[in-house]
């Protein structure tokens, strides 16, 4: 089976869209599944064109998509944490060096129901 391209086809005048394809083309352009294409385009998340009650995208349509989902590093700078201290201290002081507010655990639920009720003597 030939491999689809995203090419114009040479007999289509200047300005025409080109081909149409239908989500499973797409699907097997993207190498993605068929329900993701309709969910996306369903959310409007992508480019398409409702022609004839479906989904129809044109080669323009897939190369944005393409772009839309194309991720790339926030920054050139290096992953190394520019802190002195990698991790948080456990001294018990907060990075102001005022002591930090010790938290204290509650009774469980249980032990604060069967203390409140009255119990039942026979």
């Amino acid at each position: 089976m030939k491999p689809h391209s995203l090419k114009p086809h040479r007999d289509n005048p200047p300005g025409h869209p080109g081909p149409l394809h239908r989500p499973a083309e797409v699907a097997k352009i993207l190498r993605c599944s068929e329900w993701w294409v309709k969910e996306q385009a369903r959310k409007g998340r992508i480019p398409f064109s409702w022609i004839g009650g479906g989904y129809r995208f044109t080669n323009e349509h897939i190369t944005e998509m393409v772009r839309l989902f194309e991720r790339r590093p926030a920054s050139a700078t290096p992953l190394r944490r520019e802190t002195s201290a990698p991790f948080p201290s456990r001294s018990g002081r907060s990075e102001s060096g005022a002591p930090a507010l010790q938290l204290k655990a509650r009774r469980p639920r249980r032990a604060r129901n069967t203390a409140e009720q009255p119990s039942i003597a026979a």
